[in-house]
């Protein structure tokens, strides 16, 4: 236990510094923020059959407040990922299914949100919804809050898929933002040959998906691997473009329209 506390003092120390350690690439140091948004679109006119539930512009995310930096409930990425992701919308649209957008493109101010809140851990208005299973003073050494983001060097995107037969969202046997080992690609299965296990040893709760639920989530993965994108390995609505163009860049400008 106070191994446990002295480190969560260790970080709340380092983050009130802004040099908060956890989830940072050391060469993160040294790169210089931008506002240049000359190379990013909206995904509604690079993507236009993707469906948006912008979920940081809303209240109903694991802070239960919109976040900084989000202006309007629109999503951006840079050109290449949104052409790649415009293949991805074609291919899962020839299967019968859209996809649908939660978060793309996210400000550095939306990041620090995060690591703020974060950091009060008497803030759980959200916790029922969205991290029923966990402490809020592990979020930093559990690295579920970190204060670097790939969704702001802007070819990262969260998403689902939205089934056009049942027109309700397909059943990934979770929710987008879940803070725990259910929402591992590899939870309940493995991801790299699509074989349900339904081994849910990981689960501190003993919660489980189902074998078409896993299979679900791998209709997504497999389409967005097809397309030129990574997965991540604890998230199983989250991909980075695999060549992204700007590896080293973090983006400041707010998420808006843009013209």
């Amino acid at each position: 236990m106070k191994h446990r506390m002295f480190r969560w003092m260790w970080a709340v120390s380092l983050m009130t510094a802004g040099i908060l350690l956890s989830g940072c690439n050391p060469k993160d140091a040294g790169v210089s923020p931008t506002a240049d948004s000359s190379q990013f679109v909206t995904l509604a006119e690079a993507v236009p059959d993707a469906i948006l539930e912008i979920r940081y512009y809303g209240t109903y995310n694991f802070v239960g407040a919109r976040i900084d930096g989000y202006l309007q409930p629109t999503a951006l990425l840079t050109r290449v990922a949104a052409d790649s992701l415009r293949a991805v919308s074609n291919d899962v649209m020839a299967q019968g299914y859209r996809l649908k957008i939660y978060d793309a493109y996210r400000p550095q101010t939306g990041v620090d949100h995060f690591v703020r809140w974060a950091a009060d851990v008497n803030d759980t208005l959200m916790k029922q919804y969205f991290y029923p299973d966990l402490d809020k003073s592990v979020l930093f050494e559990q690295d579920y809050i970190m204060a670097k983001s790939g969704h702001t060097r802007g070819s990262t995107v969260d998403l689902t898929l939205f089934d056009m037969q049942t027109e309700k969202e397909l059943d990934m046997g979770g929710t987008f933002d879940w803070f725990g080992p259910e929402s591992h690609p590899d939870f309940c299965g493995d991801p790299q040959t699509g074989t349900y296990t339904g081994d849910n040893s990981k689960s501190p709760a003993g919660r489980s998906i189902t074998a078409q639920q896993f299979a679900n989530r791998m209709i997504l993965r497999e389409a967005m691997l097809r397309h030129g994108f990574k997965p991540l390995s604890s998230e199983w609505w989250h991909f980075t473009l695999r060549d992204e163009p700007f590896p080293d860049t973090y983006f400041t400008f707010p998420v808006r329209q843009i013209e």
